[in-house]
């Protein structure tokens, strides 16, 4: 668990590659839940995705230092109003004010695992699902120097504050055409507005797919090898 500047917890996972050598440094990729993983158990947040980074087959050809951090119960990776009386919800993005406790925390605790000799400064990414994905679109948001790439899934973003400086990054962003609770817009209009700012992106719609879309991004044969294709 790390405590931020400002007194908040969060809880965190490390998965370390097989024969790790302290001596040696990584590529850290950062993993975010989705609301339904929300609490203090430390547990919850392996519930998706965990498996894909523990294979043997990932941890000996992708060799990585992996991060589960948790978001409390009563909190959200991104600043975002969400109803949930339609459907879709009706989310609006609200980048102006300062980060959420949780995303504050997560960017310290990179921040801090950054200037370790461990972890590869010029390779830090980040992926999330659902509300993990609105928090990579807002993490690259608030820290855009900090991450080499970001595949959001299912998530969404505020395309009027991303700039120039975010759209350096390499993103890969995966969405459901049906997804009954973050509408495929959301990943749609980010999609657009990165292209629209020159940068390198790359999108991956699901047709008929609805809300569980990680499943099918988790299962894309290059996931994790992506990642390792880009740096800073």
């Amino acid at each position: 668990m790390v405590i931020s500047s400002r007194g908040d917890r969060l809880p965190y996972r490390i998965l370390y590659p097989i024969d790790y050598n302290p001596a040696k440094a990584y590529p850290l990729i950062v993993v975010l839940h989705g609301g339904g993983e929300r609490g203090n158990d430390n547990e919850k947040q392996l519930t998706h995705g965990a498996n894909l980074f523990l294979a043997d087959s990932n941890r000996k050809q992708y060799p990585a230092i992996v991060l589960f951090p948790q978001c409390s119960a009563n909190s959200y990776w991104a600043r975002a109003d969400i109803r949930r009386d339609q459907s879709p919800y009706a989310i609006r993005f609200n980048y102006q004010s300062e980060p959420g406790a949780p995303l504050q925390a997560l960017l310290e605790l990179v921040r801090e695992m950054r200037d370790k000799k461990q972890v590869l400064k010029n390779k830090i990414f980040i992926t999330g699902l659902s509300m993990g994905g609105m928090g990579t679109f807002e993490a690259v948001y608030r820290a855009p120097g900090l991450f080499a790439a970001a595949a959001p899934i299912c998530g969404g973003g505020d395309p009027a504050s991303y700039t120039r400086a975010m759209a350096k990054i390499p993103f890969r962003v995966f969405h459901g055409t049906d997804d009954p609770v973050v509408g495929v817009e959301l990943s749609r209009s980010m999609v657009a507005r990165l292209k629209e700012l020159g940068g390198r992106v790359e999108y991956i719609e699901y047709p008929g797919v609805q809300h569980n879309s990680w499943d099918k991004a988790f299962a894309e044969p290059d996931f994790i090898g992506w990642f390792f294709r880009q740096k800073q």
